[in-house]
């Protein structure tokens, strides 16, 4: 099956990695499934993908790949991600949010 940097290795892919606080899980998983519409309509969007851990429930990653830097960049300052970005300190655990940033080699 074909993913969106077979096309094109220039895309800016993307791993967001969360886990919730303990008792929090539910309403992270929410809040997450909260975003996948309005980021979809996004200039520069081409896929951003919700995953959960089969090993570790209640840890989150998003695998995101956009066009431009700049795309994730304006999506970083949109006001649904700002507001969701308001609850990460109620939302996850003392590690909180780590995004990395990676471009496709092979």
């Amino acid at each position: 099956m074909p993913t969106p940097t077979d096309d094109n290795r220039d895309l800016l892919t993307v791993i967001a990695y969360m886990k919730a606080a303990p008792g929090k899980e539910d309403e992270l998983r929410e809040g997450l499934k909260s975003l996948i519409e309005p980021t979809s309509q996004e200039d520069g969007y081409v896929n951003y993908d919700l995953h959960e851990s089969v090993e570790d429930p209640g840890t989150f990653f998003f695998y995101e790949n956009w066009a431009t830097p700049e795309h994730l960049d304006a999506h970083l300052a949109t006001p649904h991600l700002v507001d969701f970005a308001a609850q990460i300190p109620e939302l996850l655990d003392d590690k909180g949010l780590t995004i990395t940033r990676l471009r496709r080699i092979a």
